[in-house]
């Protein structure tokens, strides 16, 4: 399982022009799920994401989480994290899971995220998402199980 989290400061979510989700602020995390991973892997990421420490402190430093400052998390399901370009250009997805089994373990991460205390929102599962953010720093973590 890998995640991109991006610290935000705004993030909405379209589909087919209707605006789906929306988060004031907080983390963007596009989450790509590979062939076999399982409840376990979303767990540990589901608790990576809730307490990674990426938001300023009254001295400035990175040292709270989402949940510190009260933030959400739009979390967007993202096979093309599992894209292959080691031969040729044009990506090969075999790594990523199938959409059948890659989707309730999206909803488990969403539900293990949300049982961690952080207010989660969510993308549309398959679908030509439209995604604008305004990312703030910039900071970007890149995580992987």
């Amino acid at each position: 399982m890998k995640a991109v989290a991006q610290r935000v400061k705004k993030t909405t979510l379209s589909v087919d022009g209707t605006l789906i989700s929306e988060i004031p602020f907080g983390l963007t995390v596009f989450l790509g799920i590979k062939s076999g991973d399982t409840e376990k892997e979303a767990e540990y990421m589901a608790k990576k994401i809730a307490n990674l420490r990426v938001f300023e402190d009254e001295n400035g430093k990175m040292n709270l989480s989402v949940k510190d400052v009260g933030g959400e998390v739009l979390l967007v399901s993202q096979f093309t994290l599992y894209g292959d370009t080691s031969h040729g250009n044009r990506p090969s997805f075999t790594l990523a899971e199938r959409p059948e089994k890659a989707e309730p373990l999206y909803e488990y991460a969403v539900d293990a995220l949300r049982g961690h205390g952080v207010t989660v929102k969510k993308g549309v599962f398959g679908a030509d998402m439209k995604i604008e953010q305004y990312n703030d720093g910039p900071v970007t973590i890149l995580l992987e199980i």
